[in-house]
């Protein structure tokens, strides 16, 4: 369940030790590069009060946009799991890809051809130096595990945290259960 190597393809789960960092705080982060320069992953259960539609007007598509973190929030980013629509997307496993043709994307947004369920965008990304990372691990801030979610762009951005504290069990469902700010219980 739990892992040592942060790889692409695997999720971060943030340590209920940061509740002060206002950023991760009960982040689930999904990678989708790791190599000797370092990380980038999104954040897959921040969802921002944008539609697709407000940053982009001419794209009619109200696809919800997420937080993706706080590297180059004025950029949007995708994962999706349509590549054979998506010309030029960057295997990150087995079933997800990040980024593509973004005209050829828009086409299809702008046709209807593409689920919510198969895309999601997100503004900024979540970015570590390989030694910033590895310090963090050290530090106890996050917790890896492999990727077990047949479809991670259809799950409820509220349940996914709780879940892998809850799955973690011991110490860690006493966390999930805690409300978001412990100081107004």
């Amino acid at each position: 369940m739990i892992d040592k190597n942060p790889t692409k393809g695997k999720l971060l789960i943030a340590e209920p030790s940061i509740l002060n960092d206002k950023e991760f705080n009960r982040s689930v982060i999904y990678l989708t590069e790791h190599n000797k320069e370092g990380c980038i992953g999104f954040i897959l259960n921040k969802p921002t009060e944008f539609v697709l539609n407000d940053l982009i007007p001419e794209i009619e598509c109200d696809f919800v946009v997420y937080n993706g973190g706080p590297v180059e929030q004025e950029n949007l980013y995708f994962i999706h799991k349509i590549p054979e629509l998506i010309p030029d997307s960057i295997q990150i496993d087995d079933e997800f890809y990040w980024g593509g043709d973004f005209d050829i994307l828009t086409k299809l947004l702008h046709n209807k051809a593409i689920n919510a369920t198969d895309i999601r965008f997100f503004l900024g990304y979540s970015g570590w130096s390989i030694n910033q990372l590895n310090e963090e691990l050290k530090e106890s801030t996050w917790v890896i595990v492999k990727n077990k979610y047949p479809n991670m762009l259809n799950i409820k951005s509220d349940d996914i945290w709780k879940n892998q504290l809850m799955a973690f069990g011991g110490e860690y469902q006493i966390w999930a259960n805690a409300p978001k700010n412990p100081a107004l219980n």
